[in-house]
C-alpha cells in the first residue's frame, strides 16, 4: 500500500512516499525549482516520489496533508477578533489569500493531484493530519524505539506550538500541548528579527552567533518576556510582540525594553547583537531542558523523540543529550515543516489505518538519503551537455585524487548517491574541506558560500572515531547534536588570545581541527556510518590513512540564498560560480582550471562582497 505525504502552502513544501509503512522517497520542492523555502504545491517533489516508487497517482492509495486548514483559519479569525481594531491591517492583508485559496485547499490539492494524474481532479482518498501530530509522527515512527516520549516545538501549527506525545508500538497520543500565542519558536524568531536576520530561515544564524556573545539579557527575557514554569510550560507577555496582529515580530515595548530599534539587515553586527543571540539561546536551552524533564516524569519513558523547527537547534539538543535526562534521543532530520510530509503519511498508516509497527532498533529514515540519484552514464551526459570538462576515474583513483585536493587545502564539491532530505548536507550534496587548515573557515565563508564570516562549519567524522576527537560517543548522523572538541585536541592560547571576546575570537586557531571548532570549542558533529553512506565513509577513511585525521569539513553544496544542489547541472553551475576548485560527481572528477572561462558565473558580484 502506498501513501503520499504532502507539506505545502506555508514554507519548505515537500513530498514523501511510504510503501507498507516504509519511507522510500522524500524531497523538498525547493531543490527542483531552485526557489529557497518554496511554499508552493510540490509538483516536482511529488513527481520524483512517484518515479522512485515506480507508480503513478492511480496506484497511490491515500494522500495525507500535514495540517488542517480550517483549524488554522479559526485561529487567525479568533486572534484578530480578540485584538480588534489593532490587527485590522494584518487581517486585511491575510484575508484575500485565505478567501481565494487557503479555505479551499482540499479542492486545490485535488486539482494539483489531478494534473499529475492527467485528469481534472484527483478523486482518491485525501486525509488531513493536525500539524503537531504530523511532527510527532515524523519523530516517533521512524525512530528505533518501541516506545518513547515525543516533544514537538515550533512556531505554530493550527493552534498548538509545543506538544508532548507518548508513542507505544503503533499508537501515538498527544498528551499535553501549549497553544498560540505562547510559542518558543516565535520567541526565538522575535530575536532573529530583532538582530536583523530573516524569520523562518535566519534562526540558525542566531544560534551560530550566540557563542560570540554573553547571555547578559537572559534574565531580562525571563523577567519580562516569558513566564517559565518548572514543568516547562510558559506564557509570553504579548505587550512585547507584534506577530499576532502586526506585520513585524517585535513591538515598540520590546524595543524600549532592550534600548534600541531592530538591527537593519546586512548592517554591521555589534557585540550587543551577539549578547542578544547568546541570551535567547540560553533561555531556549533552559525551556527545552525543563520540557524534557517533565516529559520523562509524565511518560516514564527512557527514550525521547524530537521534531518541529526548534528541534533543529543542535546546541540545545547537545545540552539535552549531555544532561542524560533520557537514555537516548532521536531527532527527525527534516524536523521543520518539510518533515510534516513524512509525518502525515506515517500518521495515516499507523493511526488512521491502524497498521502495526515493528521497530527493529534501526533508524527508519535511511540516513535521510531519500532524494534523487543519478546513474554514472546520466551524470556524464548531463555534464557534457553543460559544457563541463571532466575525467572519469575508478573508485580508488577517485578517492585518492579527492584526498589529494583536500590535503592541498582546496574546496571540493561532492555529489554522490541520493540527495539528503532535510536542511543539512550529509555527504551526498556537500562542499568539503580539510579541517586542519586554519584558513579554511574564512575561505569557505567568504569565497565559496558568500556568507557572514562568523558562521561555523560542521565536522563529518567516522562513527567509530568520534570519541577520539569529540566529547561524545553516540550516533549523530543528522548533524543535529553539538559536542565539544576534546581537551587533548585543543591548542593552548596565549594571554592576548585568551583575553579576546566577541568577533575578535574568530581567527584564533583553537584546536587541531580549527576549521570546525567554534569559538566555544563546540562542533556540530555528523557521524558517518558505513551502512548508510559507504562512499563518504570510504573518503573519510582514505583521508585518515593519509593524514591521521578521520574528520572533514562538511557544508551544504550551495551559496547563500540558494537551495542545496540537486542535479549534476546544479552542482556544475555552483562550482563554476564560486571558488570551489574541484568537483566530484559520481565518478567524474573536475578541476576548475580545465573549464572554459566562458562558462564561469560571477556570484561574487551578486553578493557584493570584497
Amino acid at each position: 500500500m502506498r501513501i503520499l505525504g504532502i507539506s505545502a502552502f506555508y514554507h519548505d513544501s515537500a513530498a514523501a512516499m511510504i510503501e507498507d509503512g516504509r519511507v522510500v522517497a522524500a524531497a523538498q520542492e525547493e531543490r527542483f525549482t531552485r526557489k529557497k523555502h518554496d511554499p508552493g504545491f510540490p509538483t516536482n517533489a511529488v513527481g520524483y516520489c512517484l518515479a522512485a516508487a515506480d507508480c503513478d497517482m492511480s496506484e497511490v492509495d491515500h494522500v495525507a496533508f500535514y495540517d488542517k486548514p480550517f483549524l488554522k483559519f479559526e485561529r487567525l479569525l479568533e486572534t484578530y477578533l480578540a485584538t480588534v481594531p489593532k490587527g485590522f491591517r494584518s487581517f486585511k492583508m491575510a484575508m484575500p489569500l485565505w478567501i481565494k485559496e487557503k479555505l479551499f485547499q482540499k479542492k486545490l490539492l485535488r486539482q494539483h493531484l489531478g494534473k499529475l494524474a492527467g485528469s481534472k481532479q484527483w478523486s482518491g482518498s485525501l486525509l488531513f493530519s493536525e500539524h503537531h501530530l504530523a511532527h510527532a509522527a515524523s519523530a516517533f515512527y521512524p525512530s528505533p524505539f518501541a516506545s518513547a516520549a515525543v516533544l514537538t516545538m515550533d512556531g505554530v501549527g493550527e493552534w498548538c506550538t509545543t506538544s508532548l506525545g507518548h508513542g507505544r508500538d503503533h499508537s501515538l497520543e498527544i498528551v499535553k500541548e501549549l497553544r498560540f500565542p505562547h510559542s518558543l519558536g516565535l520567541l526565538y524568531s522575535a530575536f532573529t528579527y530583532y538582530t536583523g536576520f530573516k524569520v523562518n530561515s535566519g534562526e540558525y544564524k542566531v544560534m551560530g552567533l550566540a557563542p560570540y556573545g554573553r547571555p547578559l539579557f537572559a534574565q531580562k527575557i525571563l523577567d519580562n518576556l516569558i513566564d517559565l514554569r518548572e514543568d516547562g510550560s510558559f506564557r509570553l507577555d504579548q505587550r512585547y510582540f507584534d506577530y499576532c496582529t502586526g506585520l513585524t515580530m517585535t513591538s515598540p515595548a520590546f524595543h524600549r525594553l532592550f534600548g534600541a530599534e531592530a538591527r537593519k539587515p546586512e548592517t554591521p553586527l555589534t557585540q550587543r547583537d551577539m549578547d542578544l543571540a547568546a541570551s535567547v539561546q540560553a533561555v531556549t536551552e533552559e525551556v527545552v531542558l525543563k520540557l524534557a524533564r517533565f516529559a520523562r516524569k509524565e511518560t516514564g519513558e527512557r527514550h525521547l523523540c524530537l521534531a518541529g523547527g526548534v528541534a533543529l537547534n543542535c546546541v540545545a539538543n547537545g545540552k539535552l543529550q549531555k544532561q542524560r535526562i533520557f537514555d537516548d534521543v532521536w531527532i527527525q532530520p527534516a524536523a521543520g515543516d518539510a518533515g510534516g510530509a513524512v509525518g502525515a503519511a506515517l500518521a495515516a498508516w499507523h493511526g488512521y489505518l491502524e497498521k502495526n509497527r515493528v521497530p527493529n532498533g534501526h533508524d527508519g529514515m535511511a540516513g535521510a538519503y531519500l532524494g534523487p540519484a543519478y546513474a554514472q552514464a546520466e551524470i556524464e551526459k548531463r555534464l557534457t551537455s553543460a559544457g563541463a570538462t571532466y575525467t572519469v576515474l575508478a573508485d580508488d583513483a577517485l578517492l585518492a585524487r579527492t584526498v589529494d585536493a583536500l590535503i592541498e587545502e582546496k574546496a571540493v564539491g561532492w555529489m554522490q548517491g541520493r540527495m539528503e532530505f532535510g536542511p543539512r548536507a550529509l555527504g551526498a550534496r556537500s562542499i568539503l574541506g580539510d579541517p586542519r587548515s586554519p584558513t579554511m573557515q574564512k575561505m569557505l565563508n567568504l569565497k565559496v558560500k558568500y556568507r557572514e564570516s562568523f558562521r561555523p562549519f560542521a565536522p563529518s567524522v567516522r562513527r567509530e572515531d568520534v570519541a577520539e576527537w569529540f566529547d561524545m560517543d553516540s550516533d549523530s548522523p543528522y548533524m543535529l547534536l553539538v559536542g565539544d572538541v576534546l581537551e587533548r585536541r585543543r591548542l593552548n592560547q596565549n594571554a592576548d588570545e585568551g583575553a579576546l571576546f566577541g568577533i575578535d575570537r574568530l581567527n584564533v586557531p583553537r584546536s587541531e581541527i580549527p576549521a570546525v571548532t567554534h569559538v566555544d570549542f563546540s562542533a556540530r558533529v555528523q557521524t558517518v556510518h558505513r551502512d548508510t553512506n559507504q562512499r563518504y565513509w570510504e573518503l573519510l577513511t582514505a583521508f585518515k590513512e593519509r593524514t591521521g585525521c578521520p574528520v572533514l569539513v562538511n557544508t551544504s553544496f550551495n551559496v547563500r540564498g540558494e537551495p542545496i544542489v540537486c542535479t549534476p547541472e546544479d552542482a556544475f553551475r555552483c562550482f563554476m560560480g564560486t571558488e570551489i576548485e574541484c568537483l566530484v560527481v559520481g565518478n567524474c572528477f573536475l578541476r576548475k582550471e580545465d573549464q572554459s572561462a566562458v562558462l564561469k558565473l560571477d556570484y561574487k558580484e551578486r553578493f557584493e562582497l570584497d
